[in-house]
């Protein structure tokens, strides 16, 4: 990855260089502008801007990592709204302006633009159009209606105020969109070298990326099990369909981004830098682990002998899986103190169980979009209703061997035995009378570090059965409940009026408590 992204650096100079000529209209181009950029290299980087930090709403409000703290870091934990966290996921997709680059929603229509025509790069088009609907289907799942006809088009078509759509409509074009562009990739066209997922092997690059679009196909599809049952599993079955593609077939297919000393994981300040004291695994994840032996945790949770301390100063790590606590809600830094069972701080850290900096907290750490354990699971569900094939036990097994094989990817240390899965499963069998909480609560474990997928299936499924957040000064809205959706960012309410007004009317309230379509 870092070579493919020096690359892409190298060509926005080098495209842009031009001299002057006796061309009097030249006379005012900008010497050094990049006029003619490779669609490619705005692919990888697409890709690469779809990774974002989302600690501070999705992984808090499912309750797997919290940070106790009020100010500029609250949001899920306290059930609060604060306009910057609540604006993360908008501002780095559309827009990524916090690093001063295009996000992920401008890029990929720079890219569909430039090679919609192009018959050599139609693999490139599509591969495109599939992952421009991953990205629209976490903004819809994280706002509800969103601008996305008209999104990313003000150089394209001098859209500057995009008009927000219908979520539902949205949802509909998205199943065409994958389903389209799937069957339209082609193994005998030209690959693409620069796609940071499966770049690397011409041989299967197509192959993949038909798994890859499938599989999403299948998670779109799936989010629509409670408002209607006969579209879910009309698109289920297209995606399963091997004449189609199939879906994932193994980790070899996990769509994710492998990270390095030279780029690093946007989670690393939270984890390993300046606010490595701030966060802790929460205690419904870890008394889950906990509870039923699981050997993640023992990879997962850490408790460090002085915390607030970087590597290897915070060392020794107690990794035991007896000794670990997770940091419970309901509280601020202040009344954490009267929890049940406090265990006091070292330093300027609580004695709660964090994230291991040495496999899942690492700054090289991959970043997870989706997986093969995540499909298996989906497809577990799916049998359990009787849509497809094949047995659900069979695919909930492979979808948990999936998750705990998946763990060795952070680190060779988190390598969890075969034996040691077996034991798991042998202890926690699959149940028909309680599969959809067996699957859904899976999911939830297999999502770890994937919050905005985590809280959309929790949202989807009400698996697992947590408890609401009790923080006494949430926002009224959410009060003793759970967000279900996120507030857009206070810009476009003042800079695109209009159209953020027709989207509140339609919806429903422009609060953390107002249901998306799906969500009912």
């Amino acid at each position: 990855m870092k070579k493919i992204l020096l690359s892409f650096a190298l060509a926005v100079i080098l495209s842009g260089i031009s001299s002057c000529d006796k061309d009097f209209e030249k006379v005012n181009q900008n010497p050094i502008l990049a006029t003619n950029l490779d669609p490619g290299y705005l692919f990888s980087n697409a890709q690469f801007t779809t990774s974002y930090q989302h600690l501070l709403y999705p992984d808090a409000i499912v309750q797997q990592i919290i940070n106790p703290f009020d100010g500029v870091i609250e949001g899920g934990n306290h059930n609060a709204y604060y306009d910057p966290n609540s604006s993360a996921t908008f501002n780095n997709l559309y827009n990524n302006n916090n690093n001063g680059t295009n996000g992920p929603v401008k890029l990929l229509t720079d890219v569909i633009n430039k090679t919609k025509t192009d018959a050599a790069r139609s693999n490139l088009y599509n591969m495109a159009r599939i992952w421009k609907a991953f990205v629209f289907q976490i903004l819809v799942d994280t706002y509800g209606d969103v601008p996305y006809f008209d999104a990313g088009t003000a150089f394209i078509g001098q859209t500057y105020l995009p008009k927000y759509d219908d979520q539902k409509l949205i949802y509909d074009d998205l199943l065409k969109e994958l389903t389209e562009a799937v069957k339209a990739l082609d193994a005998s066209k030209k690959t693409e070298p620069g796609d940071l997922f499966y770049g690397a092997s011409a041989s299967t690059q197509i192959a993949q990326w038909k798994r890859l679009g499938n599989s999403i196909l299948l998670r779109v599809a799936m989010r629509l099990t409670k408002v209607d049952a006969v579209k879910a599993k009309q698109y289920v079955l297209i995606a399963v369909d091997p004449a189609n593609g199939g879906i994932m077939q193994s980790n070899a297919d996990n769509a994710f981004i492998q990270y390095n000393s030279a780029f690093t994981h946007p989670n690393s300040n939270a984890f390993t830098g300046t606010e490595r004291a701030n966060y802790y695994l929460a205690k419904a994840f870890v008394d889950t682990l906990k509870n039923n032996n699981d050997p993640r945790l023992a990879v997962i949770a850490v408790k460090y002998a002085t915390p607030a301390s970087s590597l290897p100063a915070a060392l020794p790590a107690d990794v035991n899986p007896a000794n670990q606590e997770g940091l419970p809600y309901g509280y601020n830094q202040n009344t954490i103190v009267n929890a049940p069972n406090y265990p006091g701080k070292i330093g300027a850290a609580f004695k709660y169980s964090q994230l291991n900096r040495q496999t899942v907290a690492k700054n090289e750490a991959p970043d997870f979009f989706i997986t093969y354990a995540q499909t298996q699971l989906l497809l577990a569900e799916a049998a359990q209703r009787t849509w497809i094939a094949g047995s659900a036990a069979t695919f909930y097994n492979a979808g948990v061997r999936a998750h705990m094989d998946q763990m060795k990817t952070f680190d060779v240390s988190a390598t969890i035995a075969t034996s040691a899965q077996d034991a798991y499963l042998s202890a926690h069998p699959f149940d028909p009378n309680r599969a959809l909480e067996q699957i859904n609560t899976q999911y939830w474990i297999a999502s770890f570090l994937n919050g905005t997928e985590a809280w959309s299936n929790f949202r989807r499924s009400g698996y697992p059965a947590l408890a609401a957040n009790p923080y006494p000064q949430a926002d009224p809205a959410v009060k003793n409940s759970f967000i279900r959706r996120q507030i857009y960012p206070l810009r476009e309410k003042s800079a695109n009026t209009v159209n953020y007004q027709e989207a509140v009317t339609r919806q429903g309230a422009d609060n953390m408590a107002t249901r998306l379509f799906w969500d009912k």
